[in-house]
């Protein structure tokens, strides 16, 4: 009975593990305005967020628990307009592993400066997909969804359409917030626009290219350094015509604001005819990173 037991719990953690949420994401709540000396609410707050996102289950994929999406949420609060309402913005940030390496790639690093939420210390989160919720919840799952689309966008071609929609059904849910950050007149780097970029076919090479940078070129990387970076520097020629036609758009930057680095460091150590291409198509595309990209040549 005793050895029945045992096989029965072993099965219930193997289950457990196949069926594992798709996020490990670490939140972190900061308040460097606020001037008061009990902020236990943000502890709370803190704790609440990272149970919310990390417990959710957002797909109806298996997920192993070392297949989960590594990911980060910085918080900062920088009023408490009432006793339950709060101003301040939201960083959301994922990267995912590279084939044979040890090496994390950025693939999200987005600040969205329009958060205003309302909570009540020791709230249930209580989430219904598809509906109105909260503010917070709705943001929370906006971005927990996208998180997703982009990490399956760099697996397979168009991977994460699915998670975009549904991030795109939660602003159409969303048009008639009194928080910003859902509506088209509000600006043009929201979660509106970022959403309306993501699913508009003129931006379909940007998608393309997060498979192309990822599955043809970091993924082969460590076994064919030169014709990754060839493949990359060719894949990164499809975005000039984007630029062109919509030279300010949210989705270009979004992209940047990740991979600007990596771009430098990854074409660093290019031959020299793939440096030369690389560093003028990056700068023709991403001008604000222009000073990053002659890192690339040495000047």
């Amino acid at each position: 009975m005793r050895k029945l037991s045992f096989l029965l719990l072993a099965l219930l953690f193997s289950v457990k593990g196949l069926v594992a949420q798709e996020l490990n994401c670490s939140v972190t709540v900061i308040s460097p305005r606020i001037q008061t000396s009990d902020k236990r609410i943000f502890t709370t707050l803190q704790t609440s967020i990272m149970e919310f996102i990390n417990n959710t289950k957002w797909t109806s994929d298996k997920f192993k628990n070392e297949e989960k999406i590594e990911c980060s949420i910085q918080i900062e609060i920088e009023e408490r307009v009432g006793t339950d309402e709060f101003k301040g913005s939201i960083q959301v940030s994922s990267r995912r592993p590279v084939y044979g390496t040890s090496y994390n790639s950025p693939i999200l690093n987005y600040k969205d400066d329009d958060f205003n939420f309302r909570y009540v210390e020791f709230q249930p989160f209580e989430y219904n997909d598809g509906q109105v919720n909260p503010n917070l919840l709705m943001v929370l799952a906006f971005y927990a969804y996208t998180i997703i689309g982009f990490d399956y966008e760099t697996f397979s071609p168009m991977g994460g359409s699915m998670y975009f929609a549904k991030a795109q059904a939660i602003v159409a849910n969303s048009a008639n917030a009194p928080e910003p950050g859902w509506k088209a007149f509000e600006g043009l780097r929201n979660r509106f626009w970022l959403m309306e970029n993501i699913n508009n076919p003129i931006y379909k090479p940007i998608r393309q290219f997060y498979y192309d940078l990822h599955r043809k070129g970091l993924d082969a990387m460590s076994k064919k350094s030169d014709e990754s970076a060839r493949a990359i520097a060719a894949s990164l020629e499809k975005l000039r015509r984007v630029h062109a036609d919509k030279p300010l758009s949210v989705f270009m930057k979004t992209l940047f604001d990740a991979k600007a680095d990596e771009m430098v460091n990854l074409f660093t150590g290019a031959p020299a005819d793939v440096k030369s291409q690389a560093k003028q198509t990056l700068s023709d595309i991403d001008p604000i990173n222009t000073t990053k990209y002659q890192k690339i040549t040495g000047g």
